[in-house]
């Protein structure tokens, strides 16, 4: 998104006569024309652009505009802005993740050095190994119903294709649980001949075939076979073929329909109807009640889609758990009642902001009483692509490549860090597989390696993964969330401590502090902007900076008392301010008695990650575990505060969900929430400042209150409406409510109409069914 869209005042401007600029860069030819209230900016790129999952954007001298329309061939990106910049533009070049990609590189190539090496860390072998090969005999199948089987609603009615590879336990009788994967964004077609690859047309023109992304995942898929598992890889480069100039949400509906579709194909040919090759397959065989989706890239924003599609449903199948991969989260919904795992590659050169750690941080207090655990892994000198074989160059059939483009000493080729491909897809395969033995399974040993106690598992070779988790409601006592500035909390010494929320000054109307603004939006997961929810609050925490030790902060806790079983657990980071820090953490009972232990003894969270320029290092919250039982003096069943204090000279930290705790798995209860759905509406735009009103609707009354966060998003020439975030309450037992979004008018004849995308996003208490929808403004001065 463009510094003009943090800025209303600039978005209502008037019309520019400043002459058009133009010019030629590394990417291609552009040009700047000024139009009524702003400027267009396009670039036309000298060859199509990657295919990639991030959203292409534009930057105008080395600052990103934000996303970009992309014309269906791939070759021209286009950007309406207000922002005065423009009108001094002296280069366009394309940006990914608010990067341009050639200055990140001469940022990081003078600093190349001797890197921090990440060892792996001290932990306990599991005695399970997640890999390991169960007892069953592997057969693998696939079906095809062609290229043209559906049409999806996501794209406008365009078709695409059902094709899947099918993992099956040869000796294992009757119905057996489910697992689904589903492939990201990648070229849909290569020709085999001139080892070329296209993504503009569905399906692939004559000369050439399409690329088998769906199936590069035998690793997992072969593991949980043998272990009796029914696995189906589907494809979807139909939709990767059309998803960035033809849908409303890159795709994620689309993906999402592509999934419930081969639901509901299975689900025929598991009680003997439809295909013959499917009935063949499946007749019998499968058990609908016990699901698991796995998503890659966009895929994982798809399988999240799929999900809550399928909990709108009257009659839902039984998914029950979700695991998105690398993914993308363009809109910040939440997923709460499944229990699911994010896995975040740290060197990821494709989302390499790594937002879909907003899966994570979004549906941690989603719902009051949420039964299910939930769980993100940083995994340490992995990258994007290398978890597919078809992505993989050296393996993959087609045209593939490393997505980690730039010379750097801890994820370049080469670097001590750096997973070898052979070394991501083993970890992948162990961290997959694991998560849905645990779930499905029920195979409790391995929960170690998602609940931040520091499992390993000896599949996973040197591979570093730092995971956090969040257990389920009944087995956790919220101490402190940090979530609002109404938190208890006491401050003392020479210390501050606020509440703070997202980055950059982005979300003003949430009323808290930014938490970075020194960080890149790349270098912070948490905090980074999201496409469709730019200006959204962003996961607050708490920002605890001191001067001397005798600066801390002191948490009351609730009167129903902890497990003496129960483990203290938080997140922290260090600052973006502080090369180091440590704290101590105290434990007071109610006769006054302390224990202490320094983070530094427990956890490396407050040990900086490797890098030295944007994207890296990242600014992840990591966990603190601390076992009640291991501390002694004092009575754990009856502490009555937690006191934090800096131990280093001086220091900063972020903070958050200080809770006591005993992680489960739970289940799965997401079909029992209600979902939201926004209502657009077509207004005249008027003469001068106005409203839109628009309606949240739910699917069912709720004893608790629904907040849902609005984005409205400024577009076209002359906007009308401005890009800004709200945040709308519909009140307990109501169904709907309504909202108003401000409307610029004016006297200058336009387009009769103008359309602007509105979005809901991060809902509590209930979940997002239909999350898009758009607010039409039509002309009513005379042309």
């Amino acid at each position: 998104m463009t510094a003009a869209l943090l800025s209303t005042q600039l978005l209502a401007g008037p019309a520019h006569a400043d002459p058009p600029a133009s010019g030629t860069g590394a990417d291609g030819a552009w040009s700047v024309e000024s139009v009524e209230g702003g400027y267009r900016v396009i670039l036309r790129l000298d060859a199509p652009l990657p295919v990639r999952d991030a959203v292409p954007e534009l930057a105008v001298n080395g600052t990103s505009l934000g996303p970009a329309e992309e014309s269906p061939d791939g070759t021209t990106l286009t950007v309406t802005t207000t922002d005065p910049a423009a009108a001094a533009a002296s280069s366009v070049d394309v940006a990914w993740n608010g990067e341009v990609p050639a200055q990140a590189a001469q940022r990081a190539t003078p600093q190349l050095s001797p890197p921090q090496v990440t060892r792996k860390k001290p932990g306990h072998d599991l005695p399970v190994d997640p890999s390991a090969r169960g007892r069953y005999t592997v057969v693998h199948d696939e079906y095809d119903l062609g290229d043209t089987a559906i049409t999806l609603q996501g794209l406008g009615g365009r078709p695409a294709e059902i094709r899947a590879k099918v993992y099956l336990p040869k000796e294992a009788r009757g119905e057996r649980p489910l697992v689904v994967f589903l492939h990201g964004r990648h070229s849909a077609c290569y020709n085999p001949v001139t080892r070329t690859t296209s993504n503009s047309t569905w399906p692939c023109p004559a000369e050439q075939q399409p690329i088998a992304s769906y199936t590069g995942y035998d690793g997992p898929a072969d593991v949980l076979a043998s272990h009796g598992y029914a696995v189906v890889s589907v494809s979807a480069n139909g939709v990767n073929a059309a998803d960035n100039p033809f849908s409303e949400d890159r795709g994620a509906l689309a993906r999402g329909e592509v999934v419930m579709r081969h639901l509901d194909l299975l689900a025929a040919a598991e009680r003997g109807h439809g295909d013959p090759a499917m009935v063949r397959l499946f007749k019998g065989r499968l058990d609908l009640d016990d699901i698991g989706l796995m998503g890659h890239s966009r895929g994982g924003e798809g399988v999240v889609k799929a999900a809550l599609m399928n909990a709108g449903r009257p009659k839902p199948y039984g998914i029950k758990a979700v695991l998105p991969l690398a993914p993308t989260d363009f809109a910040r919904a939440t997923l709460p009642g499944v229990p699911m795992a994010v896995i975040l590659p740290y060197c990821d050169g494709d989302v390499s902001n790594q937002q879909g750690q907003h899966f994570y941080d979004d549906s941690l207090y989603a719902v009051d009483d949420d039964p299910a655990f939930r769980s993100s892994l940083m995994m340490m000198g992995a990258n994007h692509n290398f978890f597919n074989t078809e992505w993989t160059p050296g393996v993959a059939t087609a045209p593939a490549s490393d997505d980690w483009r730039a010379p750097d000493p801890v994820c370049g080729t080469g670097a001590p860090d750096r997973l070898s491909p052979a070394e991501q897809y083993a970890a992948g395969t162990a961290y997959i597989a694991g998560f849905f033995r645990l779930v499905q399974g029920d195979e409790e040993p391995l929960l170690s390696l998602f609940d931040g106690s520091g499992g390993t598992a000896a599949s996973a070779g040197r591979t570093v993964v730092h995971a956090v988790a969040q257990a389920p409601a009944r087995n956790r006592l919220d101490v402190a969330p940090f979530t609002s500035a109404s938190v208890p909390f006491r401050v003392s010494g020479s210390a501050t401590a606020s509440v703070c929320a997202s980055m950059l000054d982005r979300s003003p109307q949430s009323g808290l502090p930014a938490c970075a603004s020194r960080l890149t939006t790349s270098q912070a997961p948490s905090w980074t902007p999201a496409t469709y929810a730019g200006n959204v609050t962003a996961t607050p925490v708490l920002r605890f900076a001191w001067s001397d030790t005798t600066g801390q902060v002191r948490v009351p806790v609730p009167k129903r008392k902890p497990a003496g079983d129960d483990v203290l657990t938080f997140r922290a980071a260090l600052d973006e301010n502080a090369t180091g820090a440590d704290l101590a953490v105290s434990l007071v009972d109610d006769r006054g008695r302390s224990a202490t232990v320094n983070v530094s003894d427990v956890s490396d969270a407050l040990t900086p990650f490797p890098g030295t320029a944007s994207p890296l290092p990242k600014t992840w919250l990591r966990t603190v575990r601390i076992p009640l039982s291991s501390l002694r003096g004092i009575d754990p069943r009856d502490v009555r505060e937690i006191r934090l204090r800096g131990v280093s000279p001086a220091g900063g930290v972020y903070l958050s969900d200080l809770a006591f705790s005993d992680v489960e798995v739970g289940r799965s209860e997401l079909d029992e929430l209600p979902q939201v759905a926004i209502h657009g509406v077509t207004v005249p735009e008027g003469d001068g400042p106005g409203t839109a009103t628009l309606r949240l609707t739910l699917s069912e009354r709720t004893t608790e209150p629904v907040t849902v966060h609005i984005q409205s998003i400024s577009s076209g020439t002359a906007p009308v409406v401005t890009t800004l975030a709200q945040q709308v309450v519909i009140p307990a037992r109501s169904t709907s409510v309504t909202f108003t979004v401000p409307v610029t008018g004016n006297t200058t004849p336009a387009a009769a109409e103008q359309s602007y995308q509105v979005v809901a996003s991060v809902p509590a208490n209930a979940v997002i069914g239909s999350g898009f929808t758009r607010l039409v403004a039509t002309d009513d001065d005379a042309l």
